[in-house]
């Protein structure tokens, strides 16, 4: 695979856009955002002295992150944490830390995914943890989980969880097929021509419309660059060649009847499907593996390979997912925050924790994974998985990509469109092209400066 050139960090001022900073703010998703006072331009907020109890909060959709906090608080008694549950991001969770930022409160720590920090930069809503010394943990941390996080004025979070991706299959199906797992996606649409065939009902993977993670994460793999900054300005390039190919692509694969429609991976249908061996694959991230254990009698009968690759072109494995723990801007210690989170997402003990109470993703540090992953799977047919396929998956990634401060409008318009390629017959190509058009309008409304590539 032969990387891009590395992308120029974006600066907070870029992101603004002409240093629009209150105006385009106070259009963020319709939602309070904390105002014009940028905590990053106010002195440092000191560390507490050494007989001061610091407590601290951590908001979080995390399942039992306050086994993980207890831990910690067990062995430091100086700076207590206390996690309290969340809804998921865009199902509550980010309006309720936007809400509480406008009000002049909030929690010292939030759990905001990686897509989602530019919007937050935007809003003035998180700390810059450079001025805390953050810098100095990136050695810690996958160059690709860091890139996510960085920009040319600081680190706006700590990498929490990723999502590197992998090729799960049911062997069987595959050997029915006469076929090993696919390197490349020529050889996958081999595949799935070739599992077709074993019964009418049978596809080797789903396509979801309603879900555009897949088809990003696919043309990240590519190569492909959808938002960078020239200059002042935005710039959107979603009609660049690499992303036509991934649709070219899944456009014949549909029109071919080579992929299921019906429904997106770990929806009911598809763990029927799974289960009835009508579906073969799935192209997931690490943390798939966990959802796809519940599929009915599949114990023993699934395996892991590594995500099939654009031949020549892009980059061995892609992502989809990952969290990150982020200071948010009203934190009255950051200093301490910064302390708590590097020790959940870097030692031993946080991260066996982690995957013990919360089932987190991938873990971002470089030199540990987890001793649970460390491990063979019974359940994936007795394959050390994490090791023969993750760990080398969160290597190759496409340090390049960057995220926007309207990918969630970004997904939505894409899947409106895609949703199209089954009620009229567009083509993916052309909804790539519409979706383009409205998301350069998303910036637009948000008083940010946009252009198209091309």
């Amino acid at each position: 695979m032969t990387p891009s050139t590395r992308r120029s960090p974006i600066t907070r001022r870029q992101l603004l856009g002409f240093g629009l900073g209150t105006a385009a703010a106070g259009l963020l998703a319709g939602c309070a955002v904390p105002g014009s006072t940028n905590v990053n331009k106010a002195a440092l907020i000191p560390a507490a002295s050494g007989g001061e109890t610091v407590q601290l909060t951590y908001w979080a959709w995390l399942k039992d992150l306050q086994k993980v906090c207890d831990v910690w608080n067990a062995e430091h008694p100086r700076i207590q944490v206390t996690a309290n549950w969340i809804p998921g991001g865009n199902s509550g969770g980010y309006q309720k830390m936007y809400s509480a930022l406008a009000a002049g409160g909030g929690p010292d720590i939030g759990q905001v995914e990686l897509r989602q920090i530019p919007e937050f930069m935007l809003a003035n809503g998180l700390t810059d943890l450079a001025r805390y010394g953050a810098k100095d943990f990136e050695s810690k941390y996958d160059e690709a989980a860091w890139a996510q996080v960085s920009f040319v004025d600081g680190i706006y979070g700590i990498p929490q969880d990723t999502g590197p991706m992998g090729f799960y299959y049911q062997t069987a199906i595959l050997e029915q097929a006469g076929s090993e797992p696919p390197t490349t996606w020529d050889e996958w649409k081999v595949l799935a021509e070739k599992v077709r065939k074993t019964g009418k009902q049978n596809y080797l993977e789903v396509f979801p419309v309603a879900d555009a993670s897949p088809f990003a994460a696919y043309a990240q793999q590519a190569g492909a660059r959808w938002f960078r900054i020239d200059g002042d300005e935005w710039v959107v390039d979603m009609t660049d060649d690499k992303t036509m190919m991934v649709a070219e692509f899944f456009d014949g694969c549909i029109d071919e009847g080579l992929v299921d429609t019906s429904a997106g991976a770990y929806t009911p249908g598809w763990y029927a499907a799974c289960a009835s061996g009508r579906i073969a694959a799935v192209t997931s991230a690490s943390w798939g593996d966990a959802l796809i254990e519940s599929v009915q009698g599949g114990e023993g009968k699934w395996k892991v390979a590594p995500m099939q690759t654009w031949g020549d072109t892009g980059f061995g494995s892609s992502a989809i997912g990952g969290s990150t723990a982020a200071v948010l801007a009203n934190a009255k210690h950051p200093a301490e925050a910064l302390e708590f989170i590097t020790w959940m997402t870097t030692s031993k003990e946080g991260i066996d924790a982690m995957i013990k109470y919360c089932g987190i993703g991938w873990s971002p540090a470089v030199d540990y994974i987890g001793e649970q992953r460390e491990q063979p799977s019974k359940w994936f047919s007795g394959q050390n998985y994490n090791e023969e396929v993750f760990v080398p998956a969160s290597k190759e990634q496409n340090v390049d990509w960057s995220w926007s401060p309207v990918t969630q409008s970004a997904f939505t318009s894409l899947q409106n469109q895609f949703r199209r390629k089954l009620t009229g017959g567009l083509k993916l190509t052309d909804a790539v092209e519409l979706a383009q058009r409205e998301i350069v309008q998303s910036f637009k409304d948000k008083g940010l400066s946009v252009r198209t590539a091309r």
